[in-house]
């Protein structure tokens, strides 16, 4: 699935074969994030991640920050 963009931001849904593996990925996501000083709202249930972006100081919407995030995000899989 590609990312979708929908009410102002980028979501897209990842799964894992287990919580171990979701966790895991969260975990790479955050130092991705933290780099780039850019943090997603996202949730996790299980081994279910889903990723929402969007530029909170841009008010509310989807910039070419959100992109290159989330291009980065696919690249750990």
């Amino acid at each position: 699935m590609n990312w979708k963009e929908e009410n102002n931001s980028l979501y897209k849904s990842f799964s894992f074969k287990d919580f171990a593996e979701a966790f895991a990925f969260m975990k790479r996501v955050a130092v991705l994030a933290e780099e780039a000083q850019h943090h997603p709202t996202w949730k996790n249930t299980y081994n279910k991640v889903e990723i929402w972006l969007q530029t909170h100081d841009e008010g509310n919407i989807v910039t070419e920050k959100d992109k290159a995030l989330a291009q980065a995000i696919d690249a750990l899989l």
